[in-house]
C-alpha cells in the first residue's frame, strides 16, 4: 500500500478515536472530577506506552531543549487545555451542540496552517476540504434543532468552552509539524502523554483526596480505561504516524471525521436519531477524504 494511503488511514483512525471522546467525555463528567479522570487517563496510557517504547526503541530519545519545549507546549494545548475545555464544556452543553462546534476544526486548522506554516492548499486539496466541510455542515444543521438538548445546563458557556477546545486542538495537531528532529510516533505519543500527566497531576491529586471515589459507578471507571487506552495512547500513535507524512492542509481535512465519529457513536451509545441528512453528510466527508487521498 502506498505511503500516502497509509498516512491517510492513520489520520482517519486517529480522528475516529478522538471523535469518540465527545461521547466518552459526556459520560465521564457526569460523576468523575475532570482533573482526576484526566490524570488517570494518562497513567493508563503510559502504562502501555512506556514499556512498549523501552522494548522497541530503548527508552526516551535524546532531543534538544527547543524540541522538548515545543512538545511541552503541544501537550499543554492538546492534552491539557483541549481536554479541560471540552470536558467542562460537555458538562454544560449537549453532545449535539459539541458536534456542531467541533465541525469547525478543519477550518480552524487550515487557517492556522496558512497563517503560521505558510501552507496554502492547492485547488485539489481545497476542493476536498470544502466538500468535507459541506458534509459536516449538513450533519450538524440536521441536528441543530436538538442542539440544546442532551442535558445542557448552561449552553452558551458550554459552547464557548468547546469552541476554545477546538482552537487548542488545532494548535496541538499542527505543532508536531514544527519539530525538525526525527521522532517516531511511539516516542512522540509517550512524551506528549508524560507532559499530559504532569499538567493534570497536581489538581488530580487534590480531587482524589477530596472526592467520594466510592460513590462513582464502575461503568465510569471503564470509560476512563477506554479514554486512556484508545483516545489517548492509540489515537496519538495513529495521528503522529500520519501527520509527518502529509501537508498540514491535507491533514486538516481528516479532522472532519471527528464530528462524524461523534455522530455515529452518539446514535449507538446515547441513542440520538440518524436520518438521511446525516447519511448524506457522511458521504460528503468521505468524498472529500478520497479527493485528498488521491
Amino acid at each position: 500500500m502506498p505511503e500516502q494511503y497509509i498516512a491517510c488511514l492513520n489520520l482517519s483512525l486517529a480522528m475516529i478515536l478522538v471523535g469518540s471522546s465527545v461521547v466518552a467525555g459526556k459520560i465521564m463528567v457526569e460523576d468523575l472530577p475532570v482533573f482526576l479522570a484526566s490524570a488517570l487517563r494518562f497513567v493508563l496510557a503510559l502504562a502501555i506506552l512506556l514499556p512498549l517504547l523501552a522494548r522497541r526503541e530503548g527508552g526516551l530519545p535524546r532531543l534538544c531543549r527547543r524540541t522538548w519545549l515545543k512538545l511541552a507546549v503541544q501537550s499543554l494545548c492538546g492534552s491539557f487545555l483541549f481536554t479541560v475545555f471540552l470536558l467542562y464544556g460537555l458538562a454544560r452543553t449537549g453532545p449535539a451542540s459539541a458536534g456542531v462546534i467541533t465541525s469547525t476544526t478543519p477550518a480552524c486548522m487550515g487557517l492556522l496552517a496558512w497563517l503560521f506554516l505558510k501552507d496554502r492548499p492547492s485547488r485539489h486539496v481545497l476542493s476536498g476540504i470544502l466538500l468535507s466541510m459541506a458534509g459536516v455542515l449538513v450533519i450538524n444543521l440536521a441536528r441543530f434543532p436538538h442542539a440544546g438538548g442532551g442535558g445542557a445546563t448552561h449552553p452558551v458557556l458550554g459552547n464557548l468552552l468547546v469552541l476554545a477546545a477546538v482552537f487548542f486542538e488545532s494548535l496541538f495537531l499542527l505543532i508536531r509539524k514544527t519539530v525538525p528532529e526525527p521522532l517516531s510516533p511511539l516516542a512522540a505519543s509517550t512524551i506528549i502523554s508524560l507532559f499530559g500527566l504532569l499538567w493534570f497531576l497536581p489538581m488530580g491529586l487534590y480531587e482524589a483526596a477530596t472526592a467520594d471515589l466510592a460513590a462513582i459507578p464502575p461503568a465510569d471507571w471503564l470509560v476512563v480505561l477506554y479514554y486512556g487506552v484508545f483516545v489517548t495512547a492509540f489515537a496519538y500513535i495513529f495521528w503522529f504516524a500520519g501527520i509527518t507524512r502529509v501537508r498540514p492542509s491535507t491533514a486538516g481535512v481528516f479532522t472532519a471525521i471527528l464530528p462524524v465519529s461523534a455522530l455515529i457513536l452518539s446514535a449507538l451509545v446515547l441513542h440520538e436519531p440518524i436520518g438521511w441528512p446525516q447519511i448524506a453528510g457522511c458521504g460528503c466527508v468521505l468524498g472529500g477524504i478520497v479527493l485528498i487521498s488521491r
